[in-house]
């Protein structure tokens, strides 16, 4: 191990990997170590004997769940779909990653409102369809919508007279006229907000990620805009962690006490294990390596429950996804329920792996996450956990130390990627470009 290397890697979480990944194709030397003697960190999936032994104890699971090696269920501690034309598909395709990986579209995407569960209406002709609205907001929701699809960054005729950089989403939907509820749904079900700043911010964003969703849902003609790996989210920090092999990239699995070293001006100089150090410019890391350099800024409460039916009101939807509105619950942040099955290959046939998390805002997630269980349904096994969340106070210029910033709750994985491109910009002084050929994807994507 006594080798110099560019960058050391540690921790084999998605973030880690995907870094590993991009940094091995730009030809650094690269070195990726990991105290666990298994990939992905807390973004691996675990079979149900894992499971049991990391919620139960000792105890075996009861027979009538099914085989153990059928269960993929995701310990990451977002409830994750991929927007199908998001960045993280993008950066897929950039890397030659969708070679190791199959995709099923996501069945449904619902929106929890006066306590019932509605379909998303994500066009102007789904919003005249949609029961969330009566019939002259549909009009009006209609109108917002058109424009929104009609908006182009760079042909004014499509502004209308309004300039998105400067005015704020609240204005922008006050000049269309539509209701606080409707407002509600097209803020954190469509533009997929985690909370109600947004409608003081700049609306390009907000039309910008109602967009995405558009362009995303157009892409399968499905009943959403996202996918989701075949055998779970684990597989996604294994793929990229091939492509850092493939291009030179070093591996070492179960190595204990993995300890940053620093030369006197509190530069990164390599990391000892073992009584080896290995010697690097460089390190990339999870909050857990280097705690002494994040600052804890928040939690989240996760429910994990395994299941014999789909979620009940979702159509019998095989995979699907619901966002409860911080404002329709009495919270500060969105709740969010999402459901996979057999049919994307996480659970043995007849068996359904729900997942229901939010930002913590109390020290009780059984009573916190009640509002998002309720809507489960019948559940066989259920599971509670809780995470804290991270982010890195170092100043990376000073100590070549580049740290990643927590998962938060939120249930797509933009807000992974954008820390990822931001640190690998910080690290290499390049942008990643992303502008792909979309269909690349296709051929490995099963619909």
């Amino acid at each position: 191990m006594d080798e110099e290397y560019d960058v050391i890697v540690l921790g084999t979480g998605l973030k880690e990997c995907i870094l590993s990944g991009l940094l091995s194709v730009d030809g650094l030397k690269v070195l990726h170590m990991d105290r666990n003697d298994y990939y992905g960190g807390d973004s691996t999936s675990l079979n149900l004997n894992q499971l049991w032994k990391r919620f139960r104890g000792e105890d075996k699971p009861p027979a009538h769940l099914g085989a153990s090696r059928d269960y993929n269920v995701d310990m990451v501690p977002k409830d994750q779909f991929m927007m199908a034309n998001g960045t993280l598909v993008r950066t897929l395709i950039h890397t030659d990653v969708t070679k190791y990986l199959s995709f099923k579209a996501v069945d449904g995407s619902y929106v929890f409102s006066k306590g019932k569960i509605h379909k998303v209406p994500a066009t102007d002709m789904e919003a005249l369809k949609s029961p969330l609205m009566g019939l002259f907001e549909k009009r009006r929701a209609r109108n917002f919508f058109i424009y929104v699809q009609n908006y182009n960054e760079a042909d004014p005729v499509t502004h209308q007279g309004l300039d998105l950089t400067r005015i704020t989403t609240r204005e922008l939907i006050s000049k269309h006229g539509l209701s606080d509820d409707t407002v509600d749904f097209i803020g954190h079900a469509l533009a997929l907000h985690r909370d109600d700043r947004y409608l003081n911010e700049p609306a390009i964003d907000t039309v910008k990620r109602m967009k995405l969703y558009a362009e995303s849902l157009a892409r399968f003609q499905g009943g959403s805009p996202y996918i989701y790996p075949l055998y779970g989210l684990g597989e996604l920090p294994q793929a990229f962690a091939r492509l850092s092999a493939v291009y030179g990239g070093t591996y070492m699995l179960n190595k204990p006490e993995c300890k940053v070293e620093f030369d006197i001006e509190g530069k990164v100089c390599g990391v000892t294990s073992e009584g080896e150090t290995a010697k690097c410019k460089k390190v990339v890391c999870d909050p857990s390596y280097l705690p002494n350099k994040v600052r804890k800024i928040g939690k989240v409460a996760r429910a994990i429950a395994i299941m014999s039916h789909p979620i009940p009101n979702t159509n019998d939807s095989h995979s699907v996804q619901i966002i409860l509105p911080q404002k329709q619950l009495g919270r500060r942040s969105d709740m969010y329920v999402f459901c996979c099955s057999y049919t994307h290959n996480v659970a043995p046939k007849g068996k359904f792996i729900a997942f229901v998390s939010a930002e913590a805002e109390t020290d009780n997630p059984q009573s916190e996450l009640k509002p998002g269980i309720d809507l489960l349904g019948q559940v066989d096994e259920l599971f509670f956990d809780m995470y804290d969340r991270y982010e890195p106070v170092n100043e990376s210029s000073l100590d070549n130390c580049f740290i990643s910033t927590s998962y938060d709750a939120t249930t797509h994985f933009e807000t992974t990627v954008t820390d990822v491109l931001s640190m690998y910009t910080a690290i290499t002084g390049k942008t990643v470009d992303l502008s792909v050929d979309l269909s690349a994807a296709s051929a490995a994507e099963e619909y």
